[in-house]
C-alpha cells in the first residue's frame, strides 16, 4: 500500500468517526508532507505546520468560523513504522477562531509597519521590503497541559508559561493509528512508545487507536487453521518442501505428540547437535501456517533461545521494571499475549536448547499453568494493567491459551543440564538422534544439483567416518555433514584446492573436532586412521590423539 492510500484512509476513518462534524462545519486540516512532520520537543510536541492563510482572510472579515478542528499528522519511526494521528478540538474551537485571528491581525500589523517603511524606501530610492502573507505557516504544538498552542514561528521547547495564552485551546481527543499492521503486541517499540508520549500530554483517556489497518490483515486465512484439523500428510510433504529431511517418520509423531490433547501442548525434541530439531519445529509451524518459504515472515511463530543464568520464570514471563515503569516483556511472553489475541490462530514457541539452564527452575510456573485446569500466569500484583515495553498493556495474571503450542530442543552433552523427571512426565520426548546421512545428503543433490560434485566427493568419506563416530556415540548431524559439502563446492571452485586436500582439511577443522574419550575410544581412533589414509592433517591429528590417550589415558581435540 501507498503512502497517499495509506493517508487517504486514515483520513477517511477519521472524517467516518461519531464526533467528527462535516466539512466546512468542521476543518480537517491535512499535515501529512515531510516538513510537516511532527517531533518531540522539551515540553511537549510539535504537531505541524499548516497553512491557514484563505481561513484567517476569511475570519478577518467575519465571512466564516469552524466549529472544529482536525489537524492530521504523522511521525515516522524508521525503517517503517508510521504513527498516524488527529488532534481533534471542538469544545475549545472558538479559542483557535479567536487564536487564528490574533495571529492575522499581528501579521496585517507588520504589514502596516512594512508598507510605511517602505513608503520612506522608496522615497529614496531603495529597495522595498517584502510583506508577510497571513498565516501560511501556522505552527501547531501539543503542551503537557494538553493544550494546542498556535504561532507564526517555530520554537524549540513547549512551555506554557512562555506561551500566549490567547492562543492555547484544549484538546478532546487524539485519535491515531499505527502502520504496517501487524499481531497485537508486535508494534514497533518506539511506535507505541511515542503513543504513549501523548497520552502523558493530553491524558491516555483521551488517547484512542483505531483500527484503520486491521491486525487481522497481517494474517492470512491458512494463519487461522489449527494444526488438529490438517492433514499429517499435506503437512509432511510441505515440510519436505521447506528443506526437511526427517525420513523417521519425526513429522507425524511430533504432529500426534502435539495435538492429542486438547489443552496442552507441549513437546521435547531431544538428540545430537544438528539433527534438525529445531529445523523440525520452525518448519512445522510455517507448514501449519501455510507458507511455502523459509524467508516469509511468520507473525505467529516465536523462537526464543534458553539462556544459562535462567534461574527463575523471569527470562519467560517477564518483570517490572522500576526504571522505566514498565513491565518487560520477553518472546515468550509475547508469545502468550499474540495467542490470547488470536484465539482461532495456533501460535508456536520454539525454546531453543532448553536444557542450558536448570528447566525446573525457569519453566515451572508454566508447567503448573499447563496442567492446571482454566490455568493462568501470573505476573504482577498490581491491581490495574500495567504499561508492557511492547505496547500492550500487561495485566496482572493471562488465561492460558490452549492454541499455544510449545516444543523445546535439548542437547546432551557437557554443556547442558539433565532434565528432570518432572518436566520429562508433563511432556513428549521424541529422539531424533538417529542419522541417515546418505539419504540426506541425496536430498540436498536433489534440492540444489550444482552440489552434485561435492556431494559425490564428499560422502564415501563422511559416511564411512560418521558411522565409526555413532558407535561411540559421537556422530555428528545433518547440519555438518550439508556444512562440509558446501565447503567443498566452494573449496573447489573458488580455492583451487584438490578434493583430497579440501576433506583433509575439513577433517581436522569441522568433523573431528568434537573426539575425546579413553580406552575404550581406542578402536575409534584405529578405526578412523585405516578410513582417512592419505590425508596427511588427519593422520597427524589421530597421532597426537593416540599419544595424549598413551600418555595421560584420555584424548580430546580441543583441549
Amino acid at each position: 500500500m501507498s503512502i497517499e492510500e495509506r493517508q487517504k484512509q486514515f483520513e477517511a476513518q477519521i472524517k467516518g468517526l461519531p464526533g467528527i462534524k462535516p466539512e466546512p462545519e468542521a476543518r480537517v486540516a491535512k499535515n501529512f508532507g515531510f516538513s510537516n512532520s511532527s517531533r518531540v520537543l522539551e515540553g511537549g510536541l510539535f504537531a505541524c505546520t499548516n497553512n491557514v492563510e484563505t481561513y484567517s482572510r476569511k475570519l478577518l472579515t467575519g465571512v466564516t468560523e469552524s466549529s472544529q478542528f482536525v489537524l492530521l499528522c504523522v511521525l515516522t519511526f524508521p525503517p517503517q513504522d508510521e504513527v498516524y494521528f488527529a488532534i481533534v478540538v471542538s469544545q475549545d474551537a472558538a479559542r483557535v477562531n479567536a487564536g487564528l485571528t490574533k495571529l492575522a491581525n499581528q501579521v496585517t500589523a507588520k504589514n502596516n509597519d512594512i508598507a510605511a517603511e517602505n513608503a520612506k524606501l522608496k522615497a529614496a530610492g531603495r529597495k522595498e521590503k517584502a510583506l508577510s502573507s497571513i498565516n501560511n505557516n501556522v505552527k501547531f504544538y501539543v503542551t503537557s497541559n494538553g493544550n494546542l498552542y498556535l504561532e507564526n514561528e517555530f520554537r524549540d521547547a513547549v512551555v506554557e508559561a512562555d506561551l500566549d495564552p490567547d492562543c492555547l485551546a484544549g484538546i478532546d481527543a487524539i485519535e491515531f493509528a499505527i502502520w504496517p499492521p501487524a499481531v497485537s503486541a508486535r508494534r514497533s517499540l518506539l511506535a507505541r512508545e511515542f503513543v504513549g508520549y501523548l497520552g502523558s500530554l493530553v491524558g491516555k483517556e483521551r488517547v484512542h487507536e483505531l483500527t484503520v489497518w486491521p491486525d487481522a490483515s497481517a494474517l492470512s486465512p491458512d494463519m487461522r487453521r489449527l494444526p488438529h484439523t490438517l492433514d499429517v500428510a499435506d503437512i509432511e510433504v510441505a515440510v519436505q518442501k521447506l528443506g526437511g529431511f526427517y525420513p523417521g517418520g519425526e513429522v507425524r509423531r511430533y504432529h500426534g505428540a502435539l495435538n492429542f490433547l486438547d489443552r496442552k501442548h507441549f513437546v521435547i525434541l531431544s538428540g545430537l547437535s544438528g539433527t534438525g530439531k529445531t529445523q523440525l519445529a520452525v518448519q512445522y509451524a510455517r507448514a501449519v501456517h501455510g507458507l511455502s518459504s523459509n524467508d516469509a515472515k511468520d507473525p505467529l511463530l516465536f523462537l526464543c533461545p534458553v539462556r544459562p543464568e535462567w534461574t527463575d520464570p523471569t527470562g519467560l514471563t517477564g518483570y517490572y521494571d522500576v526504571l522505566s515503569n514498565r513491565y518487560v516483556v520477553p518472546r515468550f511472553l509475547e508469545a502468550v499475549l499474540v495467542a490470547t489475541a488470536h484465539r482461532d490462530s495456533p501460535v508456536f514457541v520454539v525454546l531453543d536448547e532448553m536444557n542450558l539452564a536448570r528447566v525446573e527452575y525457569y519453566f515451572s510456573d508454566v508447567l503448573s499453568c499447563i496442567e492446571t485446569p482454566d490455568g493462568e500466569i501470573h505476573l504482577h500484583s498490581n491491581g490495574v494493567p500495567i504499561e508492557g515495553s511492547t505496547g500492550t498493556s500487561i495485566p496482572a495474571a493471562l488465561p492460558w491459551p490452549p492454541n499455544l503450542y510449545i516444543a523445546g530442543t535439548i542437547n546432551v552433552d557437557e554443556t547442558t543440564n539433565p532434565v528432570s523427571d518432572k518436566v520429562l512426565d508433563r511432556a513428549v520426548v521424541i529422539d531424533m538422534s538417529e542419522i541417515a546421512l546418505p539419504g540426506f545428503l541425496s536430498d540436498l543433490e536433489t534440492r540444489e544439483p550444482a552440489l552434485k560434485a561435492a556431494r559425490a566427493a564428499a560422502e564415501p568419506v563422511l559416511v564411512a567416518v560418521h558411522t565409526l563416530m555413532q558407535e561411540h556415540r559421537l556422530g555428528f548431524g545433518y547440519r555438518v555433514a550439508e556444512e562440509v559439502v558446501r565447503y567443498h563446492a566452494f573449496a573447489a571452485t573458488s580455492l583451487g584446492a584438490t578434493s583430497a586436500d579440501i576433506m583433509d582439511q575439513l577433517m581436522v577443522q569441522k568433523v573431528m573436532v568434537k573426539l575425546r574419550g579413553a580406552d575404550r575410544q581406542r578402536s575409534l581412533l584405529t578405526g578412523l586412521q585405516k578410513a582417512l589414509v592419505g590425508m596427511p592433517k588427519s593422520q597427524d591429528l589421530l597421532a597426537r590423539l593416540t599419544a595424549d590417550l598413551d600418555e595421560f589415558g584420555s584424548f580430546q581435540t580441543t583441549r
